[in-house]
């Protein structure tokens, strides 16, 4: 990879960083697209890879991987709710 990709995927994973109660968090759907996967299904299995690194380091996965829900505009101003994950940067 180019220094160049790094450096701008780094700027952008940045830039995606909100705080919750004090701590830092990227929401999946947000990475997902950074990241360019087109599906969530498919951006939800490097999801799991990620709870197992995690598990398997003895974190808490509650303490990392918080299942959340987010609206969305559709066409014509209509909202829908989806599903979400809002990650820590150990996560």
């Amino acid at each position: 990879m180019k220094k160049e990709l790094i450096a701008e995927l780094f700027l952008q994973f940045e830039q995606a960083c909100y705080v919750h109660k004090g701590i830092e968090c990227w929401s999946a759907r947000e990475l997902q697209t950074i990241l360019e996967y087109t599906e969530w299904r498919n951006f939800l299995k490097v999801i799991e890879k990620a709870k197992d690194a995690c598990t398997n380091a003895g974190q808490e996965l509650k303490h990392h991987f918080v299942d959340v829900n987010k609206m969305i505009t559709l066409a014509k101003t209509a909202r829908r709710e989806i599903d979400d994950i809002a990650l820590t940067r150990y996560a």
